[in-house]
């Protein structure tokens, strides 16, 4: 196949565009007609994948609608609440474009940039991510627990994950199909975008505001996901216990020594009963903080072993593309 027909292949592509939902029933009628009329610009076969991740609100009755509105739309319905990261999943498995955007509910990611994501695509990027300019609409714990959370993870770690990029992307179906490969049910799609490799390039943009309500993902689900990414694609926190353990090891016998050498030397009385209670509760802590991280390991290795699905989809409505 030559390189000028590749190229008149991804001019002429079609394209999908995957948008998890959850409690979204406010913003969905806004956003969805902005993205439809944003992607009509880019190509005549378009699907708009709504993915309603057990949303307890109207999503379900909105999405529905939608449906019946607009013929691009597809509405799957999972079983409950499964997460984010199960339902990108389940999104990127149902598309059929060759082209495949991912955006949020929210209306925070500005339709504006899908234009210049897909040039790029057309000129032989596989990846295009976004990455936010500031944090603004973060709180300051939360924006120093995203840095050393970056920073952590990407410790001596052979595939790194660009800081401050999110879900809001381009994927090329090459790369899709390459994520479908990986069987892992505790997913963290930020590490397995970067996992996957391919041709990749950054763009940066500024968040905008929601359409309506209240973000349901806060600090919380962002801990929750940020151990799930660590123990997922790092043995940093492994690594860490073992670099303390030697530290300790190395601290205990320079004080010993110390102890030995005061006493003999300056005649100085051995410390009593505080300092070995001290140090015994001391190094029983280290010691249970060691056993909570094995076991946050050993626990990753049980969800896995059971091969549970990673989703359940309840229903679906609408068509979409042909598959390729």
């Amino acid at each position: 196949m030559t390189a000028s027909t590749i190229a008149n292949q991804r001019t002429a592509a079609s394209i999908s565009c995957v948008m998890p939902a959850y409690n979204e029933a406010g913003n969905l009628g806004l956003v969805v007609p902005r993205v439809l009329a944003a992607l009509g610009q880019l190509s005549q076969q378009v699907e708009l994948i709504i993915v309603n991740d057990g949303s307890r609100d109207a999503t379900e009755q909105v999405m529905a609608d939608l449906c019946n509105k607009y013929p691009q739309v597809v509405a799957l319905n999972l079983s409950r609440n499964f997460g984010k990261e199960p339902a990108l999943t389940a999104g990127l498995e149902t598309s059929n474009g060759d082209v495949i955007f991912i955006l949020d509910a929210d209306g925070q990611h500005p339709v504006d940039l899908l234009p210049e994501m897909l040039r790029k695509w057309e000129q032989g990027v596989d990846v295009v991510y976004a990455v936010r300019k500031t944090r603004l609409d973060q709180s300051k714990l939360h924006i120093a627990f995203t840095s050393v959370f970056y920073k952590l993870i990407n410790w001596r770690s052979r595939v790194k994950i660009p800081a401050n990029a999110g879900d809001f992307r381009l994927m090329g179906r090459n790369v899709v199909q390459a994520l479908q490969q990986l069987p892992e049910r505790n997913r963290f799609m930020k590490g397995l975008y970067a996992w996957v490799g391919f041709n990749s390039t950054a763009i940066d943009y500024e968040p905008l505001p929601r359409e309506d309500g209240q973000s349901n993902y806060g600090f919380r689900g962002a801990l929750s996901l940020a151990v799930t990414g660590l123990l997922a694609f790092s043995i940093a926190p492994l690594r860490l216990v073992s670099y303390l353990g030697l530290f300790l090891s190395i601290a205990a016998l320079g004080y010993g020594a110390w102890v030995v050498f005061d006493y003999f030397w300056f005649g100085a009385d051995t410390p009593g009963y505080a300092t070995i209670v001290v140090g015994m509760m001391f190094l029983s802590g280290i010691q249970l903080l060691s056993i909570g991280i094995l076991a946050e390991y050993v626990g990753r290795i049980y969800e896995e072993v059971k091969q549970r699905p990673t989703y359940l989809l309840r229903s679906r409505i609408g068509k979409g593309l042909d598959q390729p």
